[in-house]
């Protein structure tokens, strides 16, 4: 027989779910224990502001929020290891990274409160070249392809980074953005966040593949699997597709493996369809203990330092969310005025009647 093809798929974890190490060959991301720290940090604040916001959605406050409970170290991962220059692409819950980018958690509370100002991001920051969330699944796959086009044509030394859901990999815009990176050889980082369920649908009924990260392979991409859970092996599958990407060796699909231990929104009730035995398994697996056991054995975190650092998040959550109940609510013509340059008639009439329903007394 004459084998036409064949191909593995390496997969990456340092830190076991206990916060021991499993291998002995640290990359420079796991030596980094100060940075580490601080990373860790930002996870424990995504994680107060995840809590914060679905209190505000329970309360009123806020619109369907989807939550980001056990993907901390994927997210974090994720946005400390892009640069200044490159474009990210998220779906709907990456907020970790898109706070390494510099969003503002008040921007991410009135992107779910229903003011689209939310995604005009702080010129200042990293994240003026992003994309805005998208809730459509895995059409910013497409969108990230185009920046990292438009990086190749230009020979600037930066990169595009999207990410989507297991679910996500089963549409034909992450199958077109993968098949245009291989074509082009594109500065593009594919990023498949394997929560285990695409809101009811397990992982288990999404595709036939053994894993998420061969889907590259169709596409002529380096592929990578994952522990999402586990930060230092984030950091490290990241470095590495990007400084392929950079050095013009071309895309990379990276399966992040963790799990979505809340609901998929606060629109879903996730018991209706998983059972609390895969639940309390996922805990056991979680991001945020790994880490805390490992900085501990390194002296670098203590009890002490948690309770201070939970405190000053709990302020600073509480001064974004004033910050975002404070904003003064647009005029009702505001959602008619930013989708046209020449609106057609009928969306003016629209127009006319929303402001006349707003002032009729």
């Amino acid at each position: 027989m004459t084998t036409a093809a064949s191909f593995t798929i390496e997969y990456l974890q340092y830190l076991g779910p206990d916060g021991t190490l499993v291998r002995d060959d640290l990359p420079d991301a796991g030596r980094d224990v100060a940075r580490l720290r601080e990373l860790f940090k930002q996870m424990l604040f995504v994680r107060t502001f995840d809590t914060k916001a679905i209190a505000l959605q329970r309360t009123g406050k806020l619109g369907t929020y989807a939550a980001c409970l056990g993907h901390e170290a994927t997210h974090v991962g994720i946005g400390a290891s892009m640069r200044a220059g490159d474009v990210y692409a998220p779906s709907y819950r990456e907020y970790g990274a898109m706070f390494m980018r510099g969003v503002k958690p008040r921007d991410v509370l009135m992107y779910w409160g229903g003011d689209e100002r939310g995604s005009d991001y702080d010129r200042a920051s990293d994240a003026r070249n992003d994309f805005p969330f998208c809730v459509p699944i895995s059409t910013q796959c497409l969108h990230a392809a185009g920046a990292a086009l438009s990086f190749k044509l230009r020979k600037q030394d930066h990169i595009a980074v999207a990410t989507c859901g297991d679910g996500g990999s089963s549409k034909t815009d992450f199958y077109a953005a993968l098949n245009s990176a291989g074509a082009y050889e594109l500065p593009l980082v594919l990023g498949v966040i394997n929560n285990g369920w695409a809101i009811s649908v397990p992982r288990s009924a999404q595709t036939g593949a053994q894993t998420l990260a061969q889907k590259g392979l169709a596409g002529g991409l380096h592929c990578l699997q994952v522990d999402g859970n586990d930060l230092i092996a984030v950091l490290e599958g990241m470095r590495r597709a990007s400084e392929r990407a950079r050095k013009g060796q071309g895309g990379t699909v990276i399966e992040f493996v963790t799990y979505r231990l809340s609901d998929h929104t606060t629109a879903d009730d996730a018991r209706r369809y998983r059972d609390d035995a895969e639940v309390k398994a996922g805990w056991e697996r979680e991001p945020m203990t790994r880490l805390r056991t490992w900085l501990t054995a390194q002296g670098a975190w203590s009890e002490a330092d948690e309770a201070a650092w939970k405190e000053e998040c709990g302020a600073r959550v509480d001064e974004e969310v004033n910050a975002y109940l404070n904003t003064p609510v647009q005029p009702v013509e505001a959602m008619f005025d930013y989708l046209y340059a020449d609106p057609p008639p009928e969306l003016l009439q629209q127009r006319a009647a929303a402001i006349a329903a707003e002032n009729r007394p």
